[in-house]
């Protein structure tokens, strides 16, 4: 059976990583947001919380909008602090 959930029950990799560089920004969940659907991605800050929390999957197309939005690459988004999840 396989289960889609990092080893700490995470639904994605890349919400911590938003939540950092987000707060490193000093920008809001609703800001991030608002500049998210500035490039077409239609989101809310209940998502951007959900997402940050771990507690909801993300999409490419959501994926490749953050990457934008923060000035920061795909790769940077993904790494993943704890290799073995």
């Amino acid at each position: 059976m396989f289960i889609n959930q990092t080893k700490d029950g995470r639904n994605n990799i890349c919400g911590k990583n938003i939540s950092k560089i987000r707060t490193a920004m000093k920008i809001s969940q609703r800001e991030l947001a608002d500049r998210m659907q500035l490039v077409g991605i239609d989101i809310d800050k209940n998502a951007v919380q959900r997402i940050e929390a771990g507690k909801r999957f993300v999409t490419d197309i959501e994926i490749v909008g953050f990457s934008k939005v923060l000035e920061i690459g795909i790769v940077e988004l993904l790494k993943n602090e704890n290799a073995a999840d």
